[in-house]
């Protein structure tokens, strides 16, 4: 029995690859229209891709186009060609503005350039333009039940790009220790501070920033050390002000010592 049921099993097989195959090379448009959804509706996605790319030209201007490049965009979706889902269901939205499936197709593009989002140390085009196409469908569609989840995807892209633009920042504080170059460090952290005030790397920020000014304070020329402590007293104030008991505090509170310290001496 066990043979006889695997060789009907093997029959089928055979069978269906036959017919996948004829079909995919026969003139007969109307057979790969229904092998393509049929396929498309069992998860087969390689296999009804190939046909949706001979019959998708064909079906311009009729009534099935609509069914077709919806199923065509999305099978790429399906595969994770998210390149491809993103700018198919691009090209689906501005086509049938009045098809049902418009709002699932907007979320499905925003969603697919989200997915092409690289990591935080890569270019953040991607990133930018994910951002971009998630607020216009939150925008389009207010009432959505993905809203929740398009406002997650952009907060997600948001602090991405922020992480970013801090490790550049954060860089400027690591070369200054070698070419003391903590202007450079410090404004580069202003620049931050300003671009992204609401930032989770806020803190971070207001510490790098302190450390860059209290070091370029103390390794100054004597007549610069003075005005230079003070600066560098101001942010730290900055810091505490916002982060009393901060993941920082006990580095900080060493600068402001020794800070204070020094400016004591320099009155006596």
């Amino acid at each position: 029995m066990k043979n006889i049921l695997a060789f009907l099993i093997l029959v089928v097989v055979v069978s269906s690859c036959s017919t996948y195959q004829e079909t995919l090379k026969s003139d007969d448009i109307g057979a790969k229209y229904a092998l393509a959804d049929s396929l498309y509706d069992i998860g087969k996605y390689k296999k009804s891709l190939k046909l949706w790319e001979q019959i998708v030209p064909v079906y311009r201007g009729r009534p099935q186009a609509e069914r077709v490049m919806y199923k065509y965009s999305d099978t790429y979706y399906q595969l994770g060609d998210y390149y491809l889902a993103g700018y198919n269901f691009e090209r689906f939205v501005k086509s049938y503005p009045k098809s049902t499936k418009r709002e699932d197709a907007a979320f499905k593009s925003a969603q697919s350039y989200y997915k092409l989002s690289p990591r935080y140390n890569l270019d953040q085009g991607d990133t930018q333009r994910a951002m971009d196409k998630l607020q216009e469908f939150i925008n389009s569609y207010p009432e959505s039940v993905q809203i929740p989840v398009a406002n997650d995807m952009v907060a997600e892209l948001g602090t991405k790009i922020e992480k970013k633009e801090f490790e550049i920042a954060k860089m400027y504080n690591k070369i200054a220790v070698s070419q003391f170059t903590y202007p450079a460090a410090i404004k580069s952290m202003d620049n931050f501070l300003s671009d992204f005030p609401g930032s989770e790397f806020k803190e971070d920020a207001l510490f790098y920033r302190l450390d860059s000014a209290y070091k370029f304070a103390i390794g100054s020329r004597r007549d610069l050390v003075t005005e230079r402590l003070e600066a560098a007293k101001q942010y730290h104030e900055t810091l505490i002000k916002y982060f009393p008991s901060g993941k920082y505090n006990e580095e900080a509170t060493e600068m402001i010592t020794d800070i204070n310290e020094r400016l004591a001496e320099a009155i006596n």
